[in-house]
């Protein structure tokens, strides 16, 4: 396998991003939250006083996407290794769920406060 360095490497390195995110494309449950995100980003500017309040608001829902590509790399892998039930595969899964879970609340968190407080 060749090594690449440098700009080639960052050149390479976006590409294989690209092809996640494509790949992420095909899951519903990410296909939902990046169709909130495209909602809730541009209100974020609009709600948030503050460039910290925006930010915030920004990363939160950032923070849910990123959560949710982890969680179906995690599914992913598992489902590689073996179809069949095992006890470590489904914590493996579950944890990842829960996961992409408190990433909700957190962000749901991050927004009441600023919204309402």
């Amino acid at each position: 396998m060749k090594k690449y360095t440098g700009f080639q490497h960052v050149i390479k390195a976006t590409g294989y991003s690209m092809q996640g995110l494509k790949s992420a494309l095909k899951e519903t449950a990410f296909r939902h939250e990046l169709f909130l995100a495209a909602i809730l980003i541009p209100l974020a500017f609009y709600l948030g006083d503050t460039k910290v309040e925006i930010a915030l608001m920004v990363g939160s829902v950032l923070m849910v996407l990123a959560l949710e590509l982890l969680n179906s790399a995690i599914e992913a892998v598992v489902d590689r290794v073996s179809t069949e039930h095992h006890e470590l595969s489904g914590r493996a899964k579950d944890q990842g769920s829960a996961a992409v879970f408190v990433g909700m609340v957190t962000c749901a968190a991050v927004w009441a406060i600023i919204i309402f407080l």
